[in-house]
C-alpha cells in the first residue's frame, strides 16, 4: 500500500511529538547532582535512580526517525510520480525551509546528546581522586532546549512537506499540458474561425 503525503505527514508530527515527550520528561528527571561518598583516597559518586540516560536516547532516536521521515517525504512518489529534486531546489522558499530543518534537527541532535553522554559518563565513571570532588550532572536546559528544538523541526519538515507539495501540483499540472484559460479561449476563437470559413 503507497503512502499518501497526509500519512507521511502524521508520522513526521508523532516521531516530532514523542521525542519532545521524552526529552522534557529526561529533563525533569535529572538530578542536579550526586551525592559524594568518600572512601580512603577516593570519592564515589552516588547518583539517585533516574530514566534521565534512556530517555535522552529514545528522545533522540524518535528525532533521527523524524528527521529520515521528513527527508523522504519530500521527495517520495507519491502515485508513483517522483518530481526530480533539480525541480524541488529551483524554488527558493523550499530551499530555505528545507535547510532550516535539517540544520534544526542537527541543533536538537546535538542538545540531547550532549547532557545524555554526559550523564552516561558520570554515572559509569563515578570514582574519584579528588576529595572535593562534587559529582555535578550535566547542565541544566540542555535536554529540555533539545526537547523543543526536535519539535521545531517536526513542524519545520512539515512546513517544507506542503511546499513540496504546491512544487508538485505545479510541475504534474505543467506536465499534464493545462492549456488554462487563456489557452481554452484560443482554441475556442479558432474552432469558430474555422466553421465560418466552412459556413461561407
Amino acid at each position: 500500500m503507497a503512502a499518501t503525503m497526509k500519512q507521511m505527514a502524521l508520522i513526521v508530527s508523532f516521531f516530532g511529538f514523542v521525542s519532545f515527550i521524552f526529552g522534557v520528561v529526561a529533563e525533569n528527571k535529572k538530578p542536579a547532582a550526586g551525592i559524594p561518598v568518600p572512601s580512603g583516597n577516593v570519592v564515589t559518586c552516588e547518583f539517585p535512580s533516574n530514566p534521565t540516560i534512556a530517555l535522552g536516547y529514545l528522545s533522540t532516536a524518535f528525532l533521527i526517525a523524524s528527521t529520515v521521515t521528513g527527508y523522504l517525504a519530500l521527495f517520495y512518489p507519491y502515485q508513483g510520480k517522483s518530481v526530480p529534486q533539480g525541480v524541488l531546489f529551483k524554488y527558493t522558499t523550499f530551499t530555505v525551509f528545507f535547510n532550516v530543518s535539517l540544520f534544526t534537527a542537527g541543533l536538537a541532535a546535538t542538545m540531547l546528546l550532549w547532557p545524555t553522554i554526559v550523564e552516561h559518563i558520570h554515572s559509569s565513571q563515578n570514582v574519584h581522586n579528588d576529595l572535593k570532588y562534587e559529582c555535578p550532572t550535566a547542565k541544566t536546559g540542555l535536554l529540555g532546549g533539545g526537547a523543543f528544538l526536535s519539535l521545531d523541526s517536526s513542524l519545520l519538515w512539515l512546513i517544507a512537506l506542503m511546499l513540496a507539495g504546491n512544487v508538485r501540483e505545479d510541475f504534474f499540472d505543467g506536465e499534464d499540458g493545462d492549456k488554462g484559460e487563456f489557452g481554452k479561449a484560443s482554441s475556442d476563437a479558432y474552432d469558430a474561425n474555422i466553421g465560418a470559413k466552412v459556413s461561407a
